[in-house]
């Protein structure tokens, strides 16, 4: 019997480590080779638009994006900085100058830039600029990139609207910021949080977003927007 527990034990010791390490070993050994593509303007689908926004993790900016209608998809990646062809270990240590974001494409004749905005802002800390919830670092910091003119004064006036709100205890510290290159993220970050539903509920769970965005939002935390 003794023999029979300890063998279970070791069993599940065992599968444990199956569903945390084997993933993100196989995540080290690929990004080794790996190179970032810089996506371009001219990879925004035709009669969308881009909004640039770094929310912390990105693996928690991807799904209230993507399940509105006028939303051709997202992409996670890093921008910022300076360095080509980041990688998620390098970006994660800090150094690198950039931040995790990702691109919403959206279609402006369905969800505005200023809806996109307001998405954006149930998602994160605006007060905290040293990180988000449990990631810590620059590297996990806010920001909103403009790609025009128009984009910027409508972030400015959406970020004023926050401000002034009384919503939040601290001033709101999201910088707004002019839209430079982004480097694409490794594909196993793409949608993580459909290819590993279970590892992410768990991050996600565990991060604290959560319980700070209902205390902030309540009942205003989902916009009245026409979902897939």
């Amino acid at each position: 019997m003794k023999k029979r527990l300890k063998w279970g034990i070791g069993l599940g010791v065992i599968v444990l480590a199956a569903i945390f390490l084997i993933p993100e070993a196989y995540a080290y050994m690929t990004q080794r080779n790996y190179e970032s593509d810089a996506i371009t303007e001219t990879e925004v689908p035709e009669g969308y638009e881009v909004a640039t926004l770094a929310g912390g993790c990105f693996w928690c900016m991807e799904p209230p994006f993507e399940k509105l209608e006028g939303i051709d998809g997202v992409v996670s990646g890093y921008t910022g900085g300076d360095e080509r062809n980041p990688t998620y270990e390098e970006v994660s240590a800090g150094g690198t100058g950039h931040i995790e974001a990702v691109q919403v494409y959206y279609d402006p004749d369905v969800i505005t830039y200023g809806e996109v905005l307001e998405v954006f802002w149930r998602q994160i800390d605006p007060t905290d600029d040293e990180g988000q919830f449990v990631d810590r670092g620059y590297q996990y910091t806010t920001a909103i990139f403009y790609h025009n003119d128009r984009q910027k004064e409508i972030a400015e006036e959406s970020k004023q609207e926050m401000e002034t709100s009384g919503r939040f205890d601290a001033e709101v510290v999201t910088p707004i910021r002019k839209a430079e290159t982004f480097w694409r993220a490794e594909e196993y970050h793409q949608d993580y949080y459909r290819k590993n539903e279970w590892r992410y509920d768990y991050y996600r769970d565990n991060s604290g977003r959560d319980d700070y965005l209902n205390e902030t939002w309540g009942e205003d935390r989902e916009l009245e927007l026409e979902k897939k």
